[in-house]
């Protein structure tokens, strides 16, 4: 792909905060952002130059997307599949591409892919019944993590059983949907890694993250993480598989398990950017939303070795209302979304704390 120039329009399906901080980063490069979303007052439409407010597949509302932008891309990974297929069918470039979606959105699909580019997991069944969740529950030892094989995010839609029987039960409170189940996977923490590939297929890795969540939601990263030897070079690896096989254009979030032996499996991936790389806006070299502009602009992609060791902190719900004490602090970088109400759980701005490395 030809490099975009500055003054080119940048189109992201997605207005959230990813949209948002995505939308800041390319007018500091010197694009125009185009944001479709279909909430009115979304966190993004503040920040770029044009919201579209329409559905994602409205076919009005792609078309004169496509028409003024020079490359589409997207903050969330449950765009509906034929949206994507409009703007490629109307000759704009799209980064990610439809196969790195397909892969996203569906939780079986991905571990196959995953297993499949030599990416390990944890071992996985699929069922779509009552029967075949509990077949799968012994097949696997018993104990096991049934998940709606789509839709689920930040812990929703998923469920732990400790035998056949109850794993019987669990899919019949989901919904009674496909479902993916899941061995245990025994971890002794939680790493994740942000690389990025761009049309070239030149890439690169950040240092990795560590993590802890709270009732399914990101609470806290910091990076870069101590590793063991050989850590380092192995997340590479596993993102480089990753990467290559979708044949992905952008930043990607691969989420890690650290087992016992210090051995990496993956969880999941994220074909975007992702809430554990925000750290990279006040401690990398060219933050993750920079780097993501670059790939899916044509740009090389820039450096991304640690300039600090930062703990970031995700700011949910009321807790958004200690900005002043937050702002007061010698070493804390405030990132606030703009949402107009906190809501429990919801996601309302994150702080980076700067430290040494």
């Amino acid at each position: 792909m030809t490099p975009l120039a500055p003054g080119s329009t940048i189109g992201i399906l997605g207005g959230g905060q990813l949209g948002r901080m995505l939308a800041l980063a390319a007018a500091r490069l010197g694009f125009d952002v185009a944001i479709l979303d279909p909430e009115p007052d979304c966190p993004a439409s503040r920040v770029c130059a044009l919201h579209l407010c329409a559905a994602y597949d409205d076919p009005e509302a792609l078309t004169r997307l496509a028409r003024i932008s020079g490359v589409v891309t997207l903050e969330f990974e449950n765009v509906p599949a034929g949206a994507l297929a409009i703007l490629i069918g109307l000759g704009v470039p799209v980064a990610p591409g439809a196969q790195a979606l397909a892969v996203a959105q569906d939780r079986v699909e991905e571990k196959s892919f995953l297993n499949a580019a030599g990416a390990p997991t944890v071992a996985f069944a699929a069922a779509d019944s009552p029967q075949a969740a509990a077949r799968a529950s012994a097949d696997l030892g018993g104990r096991v993590l049934i998940k709606t094989r789509r839709d689920g995010y930040d812990g929703k839609g998923q469920a732990w059983a400790n035998s056949p029987e109850a794993a019987a039960e669990v899919f019949l409170s989901l919904g009674g949907r496909p479902v993916i189940v899941e061995a245990p996977a025994p971890f002794r923490r939680e790493l994740s890694v942000i690389a990025a590939r761009g049309w070239s297929g030149a890439s690169a890795t950040f240092p990795l993250a560590e993590n802890v969540h709270r009732n399914g939601i990101l609470h806290l990263s910091s990076a870069p993480a101590v590793l063991a030897p050989g850590q380092a070079n192995e997340a590479g690896r596993i993102a480089d598989r990753i990467l290559s096989g979708l044949g992905y254009v952008g930043v990607i979030g691969i989420e890690l398990f650290e087992l016992e032996d210090a051995s990496l499996l993956v969880n999941e991936i994220a074909p975007r950017v992702h809430n554990s790389g925000h750290w990279t806006q006040d401690g990398a070299a060219t933050d993750q939303f920079e780097q993501h502009i670059r790939a899916v602009a044509g740009w090389s992609l820039g450096p991304v070795e640690a300039r600090a060791r930062v703990e970031m902190e995700n700011l949910l719900g009321e807790a958004v209302q200690d900005w002043p004490a937050i702002a007061g602090e010698s070493n804390a970088r405030l990132h606030l979304y703009g949402k107009r109400k906190a809501r429990e759980g919801r996601k309302m701005g994150h702080v980076n704390r700067v430290f040494p490395l």
